[in-house]
């Protein structure tokens, strides 16, 4: 392959593992079930005191907050809520925002150059794409194996440039509907999806591979 073919694919491949993960994460945020499932699984209604029905009537509006483009203002139907926990959450509502643009953009961007690769019958991007985007959940996943607290931890203190994360019960009461172990799901399902779209891209070279 010469050298500016190599580039492109390279640059492409990155382009689509970002795009994968973008997806990813995205998907997780708008995949209701998973935490349906934890409300009874870890014993929320238990461990927080509200009954299920109020809490997924909380949570969805949680969810649909960070799934709008808007600007408008969080307001739990039955849950209290700090000054300082509105401004986390619009932060959090910035990061997920970057990432629904991300994947908006990569979808078009690589569709393009998949497009692209096909007339040319050029298929390298895949197998890198295949690739970077397996090396991120190995990483990832290995530190969150080792050390989830600490992970969880690091990734607040990296997003975020205050400890307005760190809720109090009392004047912040969504954080009892929220477990740490929730978050670690979502962990786990984000890089379950980027793996996948690294084992899709990765029989799709194959195939193609094969073919020629």
């Amino acid at each position: 392959m010469k050298r500016n073919h190599f580039i492109f694919h390279t640059v492409l491949a990155f382009i689509l593992t970002l795009t994968i993960i973008s997806v990813s994460v995205v998907f997780t945020l708008a995949f209701r079930p998973l935490y349906y499932l934890d409300i009874s699984a870890l014993n929320i209604p238990e461990q927080s005191g509200y009954s299920e029905e109020e809490i997924r009537e909380n949570y969805d509006v949680l969810i649909d907050y960070n799934l709008s483009f808007g600007s408008e203002r969080l307001e739990f139907p039955t849950l209290a809520m700090s000054e300082p926990g509105r401004i986390h959450f619009e932060e959090v509502r910035d990061i997920f925002n970057l990432f629904k643009y991300m994947a908006i953009a990569g979808v078009i961007v690589s569709i393009a150059g998949i497009l692209f690769c096909i007339r040319r019958k050029e298929y390298k991007f895949l197998k890198l794409t295949s690739i970077l985007a397996v090396a991120l959940p190995t990483v990832l996943g290995t530190l969150v194996a080792l050390n989830w607290d600490w992970a969880f931890v690091a990734f607040h203190h990296l997003a975020f440039n205050n400890d307005y994360w760190i809720f109090d019960p009392a004047t912040d009461p969504v954080i009892t509907i929220l477990p740490d172990t929730f978050f670690l799901h979502c962990a786990l399902m984000i890089l379950g999806c980027v793996v996948l779209g690294s084992v899709i891209c990765g029989l799709a070279y194959r195939s193609k591979s094969f073919r020629k």
